[in-house]
C-alpha cells in the first residue's frame, strides 16, 4: 500500500484553493492565445513582407523566443519589467505579457505555414479583383489559413495552458499553486501534487479529443 490519502480534498478545499487557481490558469491561456495570435500574426506577415529590415526583425525575435526555455523568460519579465517602469507589478500581470510575448513566437510560425498553404493563385486572383495587398490578406489569405491551422492553433493552446503551471516559479497564484497550498496545510503534498496531474490530464485530454473532432471536421469540408 501505498498510503495515499485524497480525503482532505472537499468541496470547501477545492473551492477555496483549487478553483481560485484554475480560474486564473484557465484566464491566462485565453489572454495569452488571444494576443499571441494577433502578434504572432503580425510577425508573421513582417517575415512574409518581402521587406528585409522588417523580416529579419521578425525573424530574430522569433527564433530568440524559441530558442530559450520559457521558465527562464518569465523569470526575466518578472524582474525586469518592474526595473522598467519603476515599480511592481503583480506576479499575475507579469505572467500575461510574458505568455503573450513569448506565444507570439510559437503562433507565428504557425500562422506563417498558415499563410503559406495558400493557394498563390487565390493571391493572384484577388489582384486581379484590383484588391491592395492589406485587402487581400483581410478578406481572402487569413481567413483560409485562420481556418485551415485551428487544430494547431488549440494544440498549441493545449500546450500553452499545460506551461501556465511554470507561473508557480514567481508565485503566481495558478491551478498548481492552488493544489500545492492545498497541500501544505493538509500536510498531504504528494496526494496534492497527483491530484493536480489528473486534473492536468483530465483537462488536456478533453480538450485533444476535441481538436481531433475539429480536424476530422476541417477535412472533411475541405
Amino acid at each position: 500500500m501505498l498510503g495515499l490519502d485524497i480525503s482532505f480534498l472537499s468541496w470547501d478545499v477545492v473551492n477555496k484553493f483549487v478553483l481560485s487557481g484554475l480560474r486564473f490558469s484557465v484566464l491566462l491561456t485565453i489572454v495569452a492565445t488571444l494576443g499571441g495570435v494577433v502578434f504572432g500574426t503580425l510577425l508573421a506577415l513582417m517575415r512574409l513582407s518581402g521587406n528585409k529590415a522588417m523580416g529579419g526583425a521578425a525573424a530574430f525575435y522569433v527564433n530568440g523566443m524559441r530558442s530559450v526555455p520559457l521558465v527562464m523568460v518569465i523569470l526575466w519579465f518578472y524582474l525586469l519589467i518592474p526595473f522598467l517602469v519603476g515599480k511592481p507589478i503583480g506576479a499575475e500581470l507579469s505572467a500575461s505579457i510574458t505568455f503573450i510575448a513569448f506565444e507570439a513566437a510559437y503562433f507565428s510560425e504557425i500562422m506563417r505555414a498558415g499563410i503559406q498553404s495558400i493557394p498563390r493563385g487565390q493571391v493572384f486572383a484577388g489582384q486581379a479583383l484590383g484588391m491592395t495587398y492589406r485587402q487581400n490578406m483581410v478578406l481572402v489569405v487569413l481567413p483560409q489559413a485562420f481556418r485551415n491551422m485551428l487544430p494547431v492553433l488549440f494544440t498549441q493552446t493545449i500546450i500553452l495552458f499545460q506551461d501556465t503551471s511554470l507561473v508557480y516559479a514567481i508565485g503566481a497564484y495558478d491551478l498548481l499553486k492552488g493544489f500545492t497550498l492545498a497541500g501544505k496545510l493538509y500536510g498531504r503534498p504528494e496526494e496534492a501534487y497527483l491530484l493536480a496531474a489528473v486534473v492536468y490530464f483530465v483537462i488536456c485530454f478533453a480538450l485533444s479529443w476535441a481538436v481531433k473532432r475539429l480536424q476530422a471536421r476541417i477535412a472533411i469540408i475541405r
